[in-house]
Parts: C-alpha cells; structure tokens; sequence
C-alpha cells in the first residue's frame, strides 16, 4: 500500500474505525465497516483481513482495560473460555473456508436472525445470570463451542461478537454485561496469534491499521462507559438493532460498503 494517503482518507479511517470499534465492544459486526471501507480503498481481501486486526487488537484491549477496571470482568473463567478460542484462532487465520461466499453470507445472515429473535422474544435469558452455570467449571461442550468460535474469528472476525454473546449468556451464565465484558476478553487474547500469523504472510499494513485504531480506540472507550452506565438491556436493544443491520446486509438488501 502507499504510505502517502490524503487528509479525507485519514479522517475517513478514523471514523469508520470509530464506529467499528464503538459496534464491536457493545454488540459485534463492526469489522463489517472496516473490513469494506479497507477493500473501499483498494486493499485486497486478505490484506484487509489482516490490517483489520491491529486495531481489533488496540479496541478490545482498551475495552477489556475498562471493564476490569469497573469490576465486570471475570478474568479467571475468562481465559480459561479463550484458551481453545486462541487455537481455533490460529487455525482459522491460516485456513480459507470451502464454502462459497454468497451461501456464507446467507448461513451467517440466518444464525444472527435467530439470535436476535431469541434475544427480542427471550429477554431474560440475557438480563439476568445463572450462578449456578458461573460457579461450575468449563465443559467439554463449551472447549468445543468457543474453538469453533475462534476458529471462526481467526479467519475473518467480522461478526464474531454475535457468536461469542449468546455463547457467554446461555452456556456460560453471564448476564449481557458481564458476557460483553468476557467477549472481548476473549477477542483480546485470541487476535494476537491471528495477528501474527498474518504478519507472517506479509497481510498486515501497519500505517492504515495504526491509523484505525485511533478510531477505534476511542469508539471501545464510549461504548464500553455506555454499557457500564446502561447496563444489560440496554446492551441487548443495542445488538438486536446491530444484528438486523448485518443480517440485511447479508440478505444483500442493504450494502453496507456502498454506504461508505
């Protein structure tokens, strides 16, 4: 890529990324943004996929910073959930799917219209904990969930948060809160492996992605005080209306990247 890019696209980076980051720490999907503006700009699929990841890398640890700070954040259940997260990861960022991208996106579009008419039709599953579930330890089942989730992340992120939610809510326990606060957890440990395997197939400009993550440093600063301050089902509103955004983009019946 050229290192010499002009004011419009700098400001441009930094606002998408901003968005990005902001959508990513409160629901997930915001790589959607960042992902079509880098292609937008002429990056090539695979080098978008691994720019992208450097200002994943910067959003999920400043929103991670944020929720331990405030106490949300159970670190121990945590990282022992991202330990088959991070080799999914790793295999994933090294694999390309067989499946076509036009089914992908219509599969993808058909998981997250099922999750968010669960979240909308069974609100309490995501509002209130189960102690019980927290207090026990990982499961088997759950080592294979989150490894298939990371394996999912590590090859292209973009709408890895609707999977590690419910995933977080309705086999780990957490209310929506606390489950936003271990998503990212999880996304902080397992996108440095990613990372450097794209950096090793030479997928990674640092200039755009550095540039980003300015952005969305500061849009996973706000919506991680905004989930603090609003609490579980302010969340859940929130990726509700997120998911139907990407769901539709993925129907084709809005183009997010012709928006940008």
């Amino acid at each position: 890529m050229n290192l010499l890019m002009t004011t419009i696209e700098i400001i441009v980076l930094i606002l998408a990324g901003f968005l990005s980051g902001f959508i990513n720490t409160v629901a997930g999907g915001g790589s959607i943004i960042s992902l079509s503006l880098l292609m937008f700009l002429g990056m090539p699929p695979a080098l978008a996929n691994g720019t992208n990841r450097v200002s994943i890398l910067l959003q999920s640890f400043t929103a991670t910073s944020f929720f331990k700070s405030k106490k949300v954040l159970d670190t121990k259940k945590g990282i022992w959930l991202a330990v088959p997260a991070v080799i999914g990861s790793v295999i994933g960022a090294q694999i390309a799917a067989d499946i076509s991208p036009q089914a992908f996106k219509v599969s993808f579009g058909i998981i997250l219209l099922v999750i968010g008419l669960y979240m909308l039709f069974e609100p309490s599953k995501f509002i209130h904990e189960r102690k019980d579930i927290i207090d026990s330890k990982v499961t088997p089942v759950q080592i294979g969930v989150f490894f298939l989730i990371g394996l999912y992340g590590g090859y292209i992120q973009a709408g890895v948060g609707y999977l590690l939610l419910p995933a977080l809510v309705l086999m780990a326990g957490y209310n929506l809160l606390k489950a936003n606060a271990l998503k990212v957890l999880v996304v902080f440990l397992f996108t440095p492996f990613a990372l450097v395997v794209f950096i090793l197939n030479g997928q990674v400009d640092f200039v755009y992605g550095l540039i980003m993550s300015v952005g969305t440093i500061l849009g996973a600063y706000l919506a991680s005080h905004l989930a603090i301050k609003k609490g579980s089902n302010f969340i859940r509103w929130l990726v509700i209306a997120f998911i139907v955004i990407s769901a539709l983009d993925m129907f084709n019946v809005l183009s997010i990247r012709s928006l940008l």
